[in-house]
């Protein structure tokens, strides 16, 4: 812990990014899901993910993909893309299903999550 200026006990870095990273990882499948409306390879769709603020390591990503595709979430197929073959993803229609409700839930959360930032 860190104590500022004014006397009050604040995060240190490391732990508050701990804890920004254990709430990133129930979003981003939320995020891999509804991306994967159209199909992408790995890269692409890291770029993508990447362009609207959900950095990711590869490290995280392809084993989340391949989790997810063995979960039945994900479909996946090699194509030739510029001379080269890439294993391209696509939501499945459990996954459709899945994100459907996920998505649901995170709404009603964020509501309520709101809600409790209003001051009565």
């Amino acid at each position: 812990m860190i104590h500022s200026m004014e006397g009050e006990v604040t995060l240190a870095p490391d732990r508050l990014n701990k804890l920004i990273m254990e709430m990133r990882r129930g979003v981003v499948i939320l995020a891999v899901l509804r991306a994967l409306g159209s199909s992408h390879y790995g890269y692409s769709l890291r770029k993508r993910l990447a362009a609207i603020g959900l950095e990711m390591d590869e490290g995280t990503l392809y084993p989340l993909l391949r989790r997810l595709e063995d979960q039945g979430l994900l479909t996946s197929e090699w194509k030739l893309q510029d001379g080269r073959k890439r294993r391209f993803y696509r939501i499945s229609e459990d996954g459709e299903t899945a994100l459907q409700q996920m998505a649901a839930e995170w709404r009603k959360l964020n509501g309520a999550i709101e809600q409790l930032g209003e001051k009565t």
